[in-house]
């Protein structure tokens, strides 16, 4: 059944394989750490990192250009080591070449693909608020060194 960005079936996201824990599905495993960027300025300098890399395991959410661009951008942060404010500014730049980011096709009907990660939301939920900046930071380095 989907729930808003993501379909969980026998506990499990489709997409990314992030178990329900608490009778959470992964996008609501999400929401916590976008909760707790609120009560931490030191969290919420993460929050490119932390939304990058739950979007990264979940590409039904793009377009192709959309979720290239998204990567491209990830790696060339990661790779480079640009600060936040850079991030964005490169990301206005970039999207104005991009016809069309987000995926119009109803959440029911996109086309996924299971990819097995070893770190997901699950992890940073998991961690908890105290942890979250340590986590977010480990989930930045494995998705970067997963990805081909």
């Amino acid at each position: 059944m989907p729930n808003h960005y993501t379909v969980m079936e026998s506990g499990r996201c489709i997409e990314c394989g992030a178990r329900e824990i608490d009778g959470y599905s992964c996008y609501q495993l999400f929401e916590f750490p976008l909760v707790w960027e609120h009560n931490d300025a030191k969290l919420y300098e993460l929050h490119f990192w932390l939304v990058s890399c739950y979007m990264i395991q979940h590409p039904s959410n793009f377009t192709e250009e959309g979720y290239d661009h998204l990567v491209n951008l990830f790696k060339d942060a990661y790779d480079n080591n640009w600060d936040t404010s850079y991030i964005l500014k490169k990301n206005r730049e970039i999207v104005k070449s991009v016809n069309k980011i987000t995926n119009a096709i109803p959440i029911e009907d996109r086309k996924r693909q299971k990819r097995i990660w070893s770190m997901t939301i699950e992890d940073i939920y998991l961690g908890g608020e105290l942890n979250a900046i340590e986590n977010i930071n480990k989930w930045r380095d494995n998705v970067r060194n997963e990805w081909n």
